[in-house]
């Protein structure tokens, strides 16, 4: 299926691993030319590198921490300098947290505040503007099931997850009058390089394989009874990107195995 995104311009930030790197392959495979940010510069560029040999695309990686203002300005000002612009904004550096609410600091609430909403808003900000001009756009955000359904030892996690989709919601409403659609994207279980992290320090303590431990974590909570790969997610992600899906717009759209426990 041509899904009409040959020539487009994405930018896609935390797109060097995981979520955003299968994201940034499957719409490279639609001829969809790249802007890729993360903070690891020398894991980014190696990236890019293999991404433009495999693809007819052109692919620019830009050393980016999102939660800083200064560098969302420079990652606008190398888009605008390599393409003029971009079509396509996947908003999908994040990670998880791990604490309580009475032991966190005000400084981590401010790091994941800035991580997951300000830096959405500030993107916002920067690439508008763009679409405008270019005729229209698409914005996703990489939200979390946490957002609806929370996770007990990561309320920090949740609760800017959750901010998140509605910012999502209110920009979805202002921009659509120029044809930029916004949706956003609650995925469940993914198996990440941070998953694989995570269960190579609880097995131990349990004396289990970490192969064994996400298993043990899929069958409790996802009626699939599996993780997602990646790139099922990713294929998620290109769809909405493309022509194919002009009828969606402000929705918040879970890809979760069937986890999510209410009916939404």
């Amino acid at each position: 299926m041509d899904l009409g995104l040959k020539d487009k311009v994405a930018v896609i930030t935390g797109g060097s691993v995981g979520i955003g790197l299968a994201v940034a392959e499957g719409l490279a495979r639609e001829g969809v030319h790249l802007v890729l940010c993360a903070r690891n510069e020398e894991r980014l560029l190696q990236v890019a590198e293999e991404i433009q040999k495999q693809s007819s695309v052109k692919v620019l990686g830009v050393k980016t921490d999102v939660s800083v203002a200064a560098d969302i300005d420079n990652l606008r000002f190398q888009v605008e300098k390599a393409f003029g612009g971009a079509d396509i904004l996947i908003n999908n550096a994040g990670t998880g947290s791990e604490e309580t609410i009475m032991n966190a600091s005000d400084e981590k609430w401010q790091h994941y505040w800035d991580l997951h909403v300000m830096a959405a808003i500030r993107l916002a900000r920067a690439f508008v503007p763009y679409m405008r001009k270019r005729g229209g756009g698409v914005i996703l955000h990489n939200a979390s099931i946490c957002a609806k359904q929370p996770l007990w030892y990561e309320p920090i996690y949740n609760t800017t997850k959750a901010a998140l989709v509605m910012f999502s919601k209110c920009l979805a409403n202002e921009v659509i009058g120029d044809n930029i659609r916004v949706n956003t994207i609650n995925p469940g279980l993914v198996l990440t390089p941070d998953w694989w992290k995570t269960a190579g320090i609880l097995c131990e303590k349990e004396g289990i394989t970490a192969k064994q431990y996400l298993d043990r974590i899929a069958k409790e909570n996802a009626p699939i009874g599996r993780f997602a790969a990646p790139e099922e997610l990713a294929n998620f992600f290109v769809f909405l990107c493309s022509p194919r899906a002009s009828y969606s717009v402000g929705s918040t759209y879970y890809v979760d195995g069937g986890w999510l426990k209410v009916i939404d």
